[in-house]
């Protein structure tokens, strides 16, 4: 499996996420202003509500942001144990070690994405192919590392 091209992939659909969440951000400020200017004090209450969704979407901005600067932190090197970056094969499914962005087509297989800080990239971490792991009372061998 090309892990450079996986790393593409990956960092595309988070470009994607960021522009959406700056598209939103940018109509959400255009709402709140029109409505600033348009309906007098007697409607701060709506235009708090569309502050506090600016706020929500930002946080939710940076945090795609500091996935995409993660990412960059990732070295592409064949994997022998469960690490940043391997990508390991269990009987349960593909998962690869990078960023939380779920599950993702890629060379007509799903791999699912998740973040070392997860508890099943703990549960993992180290273990090498032939090793098992558990988690939620439920073992998983890994089968293959790269």
């Amino acid at each position: 499996m090309d892990k450079q091209k996986l790393l593409l992939l990956i960092s595309q659909k988070l470009s994607e996420k960021i522009q959406t969440f700056e598209k939103l951000i940018s109509e959400t400020r255009a709402s709140n202003n029109d409505t600033k200017s348009s309906m007098g004090d007697k409607y701060e209450t709506g235009r708090e509500m569309l502050q506090q969704e600016i706020n929500n979407l930002q946080v939710q901005l940076n945090e795609v942001l500091k996935q995409q600067d993660f990412l960059k932190t990732i070295i592409i090197k064949a994997s022998d144990k469960a690490e940043k970056g391997a990508i390991v094969k269990t009987e349960r499914g593909l998962f690869f070690i990078s960023v939380s962005l779920g599950e993702i087509a890629f060379e007509n297989q799903k791999i699912i994405c998740i973040s070392p800080e997860s508890p099943l990239a703990k549960a993992m971490n180290g273990k090498l192919k032939g090793e098992t792991f558990s988690l939620n009372n439920m073992n998983q061998k890994i089968v293959d590392l790269e």
